[in-house]
């Protein structure tokens, strides 16, 4: 690496993923397949195992502080085998003992979901999936739940132990008006959770909305929810630290923080994408694995599809990219650390920044300001 200093070991994540839905949402473009069949589960978990023992040698003796297991709809799988994986994942590489370890459920795939015996398998946080409580807009959505049986199972989630879960609401909706996205929003905050994430509904590729694309709000209504849902958050005591993430009080996801801060994560299950760091040779890579889950399971596979170098000329857009989604930023000193590039080598460019407003002046930190959120495209561009 080009000017250069010793690259650190950052705190290590691990992201599991379960690749079967019950449905696939018209706007959905992550790697997530209908269960047409029974779940293989039996044989997925054998093949997480094998998928994790082939790479615990990236852990370089970190364990893991936190886990998540994303899909997909990991609540289609039981228990049993949730607890599996986690005692999997302790034996073969260590798991902090204050490890946060996160769920994503879907509230239709929940009913008979005994909460407190999940509670009691090592997860200690939820994400739950809800998007809406208008019955209108969850059809649109391709949603499979109810607002009542969303409300339902935060309920009995509660019951069952997990004080710390998040909902996943989305805006921006078709034919969504600003009383109606603010209801969404006070209907969340009334269940209490500890964490909201909030975003707009964008248009992928290859997804059913990309290819019938529905009518979305215009520019102005899109602002004026935002504009009201952000005044919303901040009146029921929810902070925005990232730029669609809400919390109250030291309940930020420590997995996702882990991310921003350009933190390593290893990665299991089909398509799951890692990143790991290599101080003893100087470089950091990602990594993704097998897509389809009928080649994850098959017989004599590679579990790893494609691995590649970042290469030092990408390292600072890299970091960046994560980074400045923060809105308290990071600290100076964490990107020598996480690069192994020296910061004297930004510095010219960070006082531009915040010469032009986009960066707060900090001697410390390098923190976006409220402009530099608005348009971080450009921001980011600074660094290419």
């Amino acid at each position: 690496m080009k000017h250069s200093c010793q690259l650190q070991l950052p705190p290590l994540s691990l992201y599991v993923h379960i690749p079967w839905c019950v449905r696939k949402c018209p706007y959905c473009d992550f790697n997530s397949h209908v269960a047409k069949t029974e779940i293989p589960t039996d044989d997925y978990v054998k093949a997480l195992a094998d998928d994790l023992n082939n790479d615990k040698e990236m852990a370089q003796g970190r364990p893991i502080t936190s886990i998540f297991f994303g899909g997909g709809t990991p609540s289609l799988l039981p228990n049993s085998a949730i607890a599996s994986i986690i005692d999997m994942v302790d034996n073969t590489i260590g798991i902090d003992i204050q490890a946060e370890i996160t769920l994503e459920a879907n509230p239709g795939t929940v009913e008979y979901h005994d909460f407190s015996a999940l509670r009691n398998t090592g997860v200690n946080r939820l994400s739950l999936g809800v998007q809406s409580f208008n019955s209108s807009h969850l059809q649109r959505l391709g949603r499979i739940h109810s607002a009542q049986e969303a409300e339902s199972a935060i309920n009995r989630a509660v019951a069952g132990g997990f004080s710390n879960f998040n909902i996943d609401l989305m805006h921006g909706l078709p034919q969504q008006s600003v009383p109606q996205a603010i209801s969404d929003l006070n209907r969340a905050i009334s269940l209490q959770p500890t964490h909201l994430s909030w975003y707009q509904l964008t248009i992928e590729q290859n997804t059913e909305f990309y290819s019938k694309p529905p009518a979305l709000p215009q520019e102005d209504l899109l602002l004026d929810i935002f504009q009201q849902g952000q005044q919303t958050l901040t009146d029921a005591g929810y902070k925005q630290y990232e730029v669609s993430a809400y919390a109250k009080s030291s309940k930020a996801s420590r997995h996702n923080m882990n991310y921003w801060q350009f933190g390593d994560y290893m990665a299991i299950g089909a398509g799951a994408h890692g990143k790991v760091s290599m101080p003893q040779e100087q470089r950091i890579f990602r990594y993704r694995k097998t897509r389809l889950p009928k080649d994850y399971l098959a017989k004599n596979k590679r579990y790893t599809a494609h691995t590649e170098n970042i290469a030092s000329e990408n390292l600072t857009l890299e970091f960046m990219m994560n980074a400045l989604r923060l809105n308290d930023g990071i600290e100076l000193s964490i990107y020598s650390e996480r690069t192994g590039l020296k910061k004297e080598n930004i510095m010219p460019k960070l006082k531009k920044l915040t010469a032009k407003g986009l960066l707060l002046d900090d001697q410390h930190r390098i923190i976006p300001s409220s402009l530099g959120r608005n348009f971080l495209n450009t921001l980011l561009e600074s660094f290419i």
